[in-house]
């Protein structure tokens, strides 16, 4: 197969960790053709959707000194040229963000096959999308109103406030009932109350980890990766410092995943990320869900593997 990849710049890519780099040499590993786009090579010209896309290779020594890949020099291609686009540019989900999933529901409609669906990403904001399952979600507020957070932490006592376009526990604070800085917070937070953020009860449960359960075409992988927050973390996204520990779903967890995922895969998101905590789920990751290396290190599931099995599959059966 001819797969692009859109991600992140080559050379910020952490190939220990990243789950982009996993499924590229997966991919690799399977003989399949790899080219690599970035969000500005998505182009729009004579009315087609095109990529300004580099062939990539491994180099013989992948792991020395960070130089791990090749590229050609950049070629236009008509992203419906390609047997699959995987869209994985982490967010920020900002303005250039949706501009990019418009292209790429036109480069659909041209014949492309875009992983995740790119509309679907878009109308699935990952903090807000929870609330669409909000019978698994702990007691929440949206809003850009500084009183009524201030009424929603009175109730509460201990809550966690962030903001709903950022990633890796970036913006995320933890505000008790008598933080004195709880002013300022919210100033930098809801810019004076012109950016709505999401308020929602602390869940102490995040000490045992927040648990990140991926979906592969509606089903879980059978190990969560709990992210377990550094001594004085509230937060236990592996950016901030956090552990990932690699454990079998528990019973809540597959209640969850068994609810969303045929629903997710109806929607056209092929790969997801749901962010559990304790029994209550935090967020709904479609943009560039990762966890997939930690998972494989830890239990040997090779789940990049799971991942080019589904599209070889889908590809093969016509389903995309």
């Amino acid at each position: 197969m001819k797969l692009a990849f859109i991600i992140d710049q080559l050379d910020s890519i952490k190939i220990a960790k990243d789950s982009s780099y996993a499924m590229i040499s997966e991919a690799v590993a399977r003989n399949h053709q790899i080219h690599v786009l970035y969000q500005h090579d998505i182009v729009l010209t004579a009315n087609q959707v095109v990529g300004f896309s580099r062939q990539l290779t491994f180099t013989d020594t992948p792991h020395r000194n960070g130089h791990w890949y090749r590229t050609t020099e950049p070629a236009v291609t008509p992203l419906h040229a390609f047997d699959a686009v995987l869209m994985r540019k982490d967010p920020p989900f900002d303005l250039e963000y949706i501009y990019s999933t418009y292209l790429l529901e036109l480069a659909r409609r041209q014949g492309a096959w875009i992983i995740n669906d790119p509309g679907a990403i878009r109308d699935h904001n990952e903090k807000l999308a929870i609330m669409q399952f909000s019978e698994f979600a702990a007691p929440t507020l949206v809003t850009s109103q500084s009183p009524l957070i201030r009424t929603f932490l009175e109730e509460h006592q201990d809550i966690i406030l962030k903001p709903l376009n950022g990633m890796g526990g970036a913006g995320v604070f933890r505000v008790h009932g008598t933080d004195h800085n709880l002013s300022v917070i919210l100033e930098t937070l809801t810019h004076y109350g012109t950016h709505t953020i999401m308020a929602q009860r602390f869940i102490p449960e995040i000490a045992q980890g927040d648990k990140r359960i991926l979906l592969i075409a509606g089903k879980a992988v059978p190990y969560a990766l709990a992210r377990i927050p550094k001594p004085g973390e509230t937060r236990g996204n592996l950016a901030a410092g956090g552990t990932g520990i690699a454990q079998p779903l528990s019973a809540k967890d597959s209640v969850i995943a068994d609810t969303l995922g045929p629903e997710m895969l109806r929607r056209g998101l092929l790969l997801v990320g749901l962010d559990i905590i304790g029994d209550y789920l935090t967020e709904i990751n479609v943009t560039s869900p990762t966890g997939m290396q930690e998972i494989t290190q830890q239990t040997g599931l090779n789940v990049a593997a799971l991942m080019l099995d589904t599209i070889e599959q889908h590809f093969q059966s016509g389903k995309q």
